[in-house]
């Protein structure tokens, strides 16, 4: 577990693969049930997680994650909506958001006076498309961010068709030859949707075999990481 120590009343975690039950290409903290994992293991390191935080399993809130810009307000035990983010300014509901190459990022209000937080799940569509700003208007208030463990510009390949748009969009150097750089590009996002300050977890999955999921790596089956948040 990788905690992020924000100012206020909160609590955020970015999970590894390390401290659950799972066995095999899930071992061992797989959180997602749709990966093929036995699902009572990925519940056990759910509550795992949610105990992390000081939260419950039974009012844990997340989406069915489908790279775009939706960001909801999040329902204590609500679970598959469709949607990439997900906001609460209720106390002691934890939200949780997956990765496995993509960004995981969290949000906390700066304003202690009517704390809320937001996680993110924000790929190069996400990205693109505006997740962040969606997430930061979800939260209607200044906010700071931490961007979670990710594939780096180390290892993240990808074609003209998806550099060419983010030159554009975040600027040349986030280009580097034919591969990208998914964490410039996403703190540029949050300072221009108005983040009044970005933290990094400077982790690359692909990197990190023996501590973090990447699909890039390793393909399917495969278990994911995640964020974690909560206004305590």
């Amino acid at each position: 577990m990788i905690r992020w120590n924000a100012p206020g009343p909160y609590e955020v975690v970015f999970s590894t693969r390390a401290g659950g039950v799972s066995e095999g290409p899930y071992a061992s903290l797989n959180l997602g049930r749709l990966t093929g994992d036995d699902v009572e293991r990925v519940d056990e390191n759910r509550r795992r997680l949610c105990a992390e935080v000081g939260g419950s399993l039974e009012r844990l809130a997340l989406n069915r994650q489908i790279h775009s810009t939706v960001v909801r307000r999040a329902e204590p035990g609500v679970r598959g909506e469709p949607g990439d983010g997900l906001w609460t300014d209720e106390r002691d509901l934890p939200v949780l958001a997956f990765a496995a190459d993509c960004l995981p990022i969290a949000l906390v209000g700066t304003n202690l006076d009517r704390p809320a937080a937001a996680v993110l799940h924000a790929g190069w569509r996400g990205l693109l498309g505006g997740v962040v700003a969606a997430g930061m208007t979800a939260l209607g208030r200044k906010a700071r961010a931490c961007v979670g463990p990710a594939i780096g510009p180390c290892c993240y390949e990808v074609g003209t068709e998806v550099s060419g748009p983010f030159a554009e969009a975040f600027g040349d150097d986030v280009v580097r030859g034919r591969n990208l750089d998914l964490r410039t590009a996403a703190e540029r996002a949050l300072r221009a949707a108005g983040a009044v300050g970005v933290e990094h977890v400077e982790l690359c999955t692909a990197c990190s075999p023996d501590r973090l999921f990447s699909h890039r790596r390793t393909g399917k089956p495969r278990g994911v990481q995640g964020v974690i948040a909560r206004v305590a």
